[in-house]
């Protein structure tokens, strides 16, 4: 799957939380955004594509999740936060190379091919690992090991990246093979971009194997990249991508890209970024993992990267220019954007409202984040309660809508979306400052429910009211206008 994802350590955003983000970008996927109560959990879980079944733990939290409303593929909880003020991202789906696949398969469902043989299960993927793991663990870094025991013992059928945040710490964990996997922690001041390749650049094997204060692995890891002679490095350090990571020709026109403009954007004068003497290219493979953003990160710039479509650069494809150039990379924004989320855990506040989720449907170039407390038992209707049919009544549908009008005649509505967008931000910010304010003083965390209704009040009235404007933009550039 498609997707692009941001982290941030708590030193390197604004207020001091810490921040996992991700556009989902999966077949126009039709998503909504519930909470899921233990009661729900299911004690026996089947995974739709692989065919496997796995017994759950019998305590399972309350979380959040952005779920599929169409189950036929089965769930694909997406992201969420659980009781514990544990944030998850799921998945980022990443690259790797010919001798890893060699050297730990896949594991891939096989149906019978005879009368009286049996299917095989697959592993574990995408479409499963929010609900089996999100609900049982009580910070980031249990929910490493959790997945990481998981994967170990069902393997997978395809490579992902996963992000795991509490209050402190913000940990990134990468697939191998099928069987085989890493996880980093994000530094407190750092950065990390994740454009749909394998990213980690450094890793430390002496760490893993003892006090893991920053990295851990699968136990055979180091021997499993020796036996089978993976290590292509030449300069005695460790560098993952190089070694389990692709490298190939449409990387550069689909990947490599959105890591050179994320990186561009937090980082402008650090590195030279354009011209014949620009340190990085769009194209270029080694573009740092993580770094030191040079100014404080918030919600708000993520948004504006997970909506990015090249502004500024030539190869923008709204842009007026003629340039040959223009819509030659895959944007960070694309039309089959599901969702996208920002879990955002601050310890500067109480327990019960810790953890904020902001969240926005379909592609990210034409819509709006709102954000929602997650110490709720339900969210409100304009969320949750989304059907197949589409309707101006849902957040997913409504804001659906408005990128199909907005798009064809961008340079028409660019103005109205910026007002949209900046619109939402700000009130949906204002709502959480007074409720936060009113919580804190008063000691009565239920107000979640009330400041959840009020958010998706307002972000109700803004879309439809963009609908028109978008709407009535459109109606005037159809083919057959005419004017006497």
């Amino acid at each position: 799957m498609p997707c692009t994802t941001i982290l941030a350590g708590k030193k390197a955003t604004y207020d001091g939380s810490t921040m996992i983000a991700r556009n989902e970008d999966y077949q126009y996927t039709v998503k909504k955004m519930v909470v899921v109560n233990p009661k729900d959990q299911p004690r026996k879980y089947k995974t739709v594509l692989s065919h496997l079944e796995i017994e759950l733990p019998d305590n399972p939290m309350r979380y959040t999740a952005c779920p599929n409303v169409d189950k036929k593929e089965g769930i694909w909880a997406g992201s969420g936060i659980n009781a514990c003020n544990v944030g998850m991202t799921a998945t980022e789906t990443i690259t790797t190379n010919p001798r890893v696949m060699a050297a730990d398969p896949l594991v891939m469902y096989q149906k019978a091919e005879k009368r009286g043989q049996k299917d095989i299960p697959g592993g574990i993927g995408e479409e499963d690992l929010v609900v089996l793991v999100l609900p049982y663990i009580h910070n980031a870094r249990e929910g490493v090991t959790r997945l990481g025991q998981l994967l170990e013992q069902y393997g997978t059928y395809e490579m992902n990246g996963i992000a795991f945040n509490d209050e402190n710490e913000v940990w990134w964990f990468e697939t191998i093979g099928g069987h085989h996997w890493m996880a980093r922690r994000v530094k407190d001041e750092e950065c990390v971009i994740m454009p749909n390749q394998l990213g980690i650049d450094f890793f430390d094997f002496k760490d893993a194997y003892g006090k893991q204060e920053n990295f851990m692995c699968s136990a055979d890891l180091k021997d499993f990249v020796k036996k089978n002679h993976l290590d292509t490095n030449n300069d005695g350090k460790f560098n993952p991508r190089k070694v389990f990571g692709s490298h190939d020709d449409s990387d550069h026109l689909y990947n490599t890209p959105r890591g050179w403009y994320m990186a561009r954007y937090f980082l402008p004068t650090t590195y030279k970024w354009d011209g014949e003497d620009a340190d990085f290219t769009p194209e270029s493979d080694n573009i740092p993992w993580s770094f030191v953003p040079e100014s404080k990160v918030t919600m708000e710039d993520i948004k504006y990267l997970l909506s990015s479509h090249y502004q500024g650069t030539p190869y923008d494809p709204y842009s007026k220019t003629e340039d040959p150039r223009k819509g030659k990379y895959r944007c960070i924004s694309v039309s089959s954007t599901a969702h996208s989320s920002i879990m955002q855990i601050r310890g500067y506040m109480p327990e019960p409202i810790k953890g904020v989720e902001w969240v926005f449907f379909g592609s990210a170039i034409h819509n709006a984040m709102v954000p929602v407390y997650v110490n709720v038992e339900k969210l409100p209707a304009y969320l949750s309660k989304v059907t197949l049919d589409p309707t101006l009544d849902n957040f997913y549908w409504a804001s659906r809508m408005v990128d199909a009008m907005a798009d064809p005649n961008y340079r028409d509505c660019v103005r109205d979306i910026e007002t949209y967008q900046m619109t939402m931000a700000s009130k949906g910010r204002r709502l959480i400052c007074e409720y936060d304010a009113k919580m804190v003083e008063t000691k009565d965390f239920s107000l979640c429910a009330e400041a959840n209704e009020k958010i998706c009040a307002m972000a109700k009235k803004e879309t439809t009211d963009v609908f028109g404007k978008v709407l009535l933009a459109a109606s005037k550039n159809m083919k057959n206008t005419y004017v006497r």
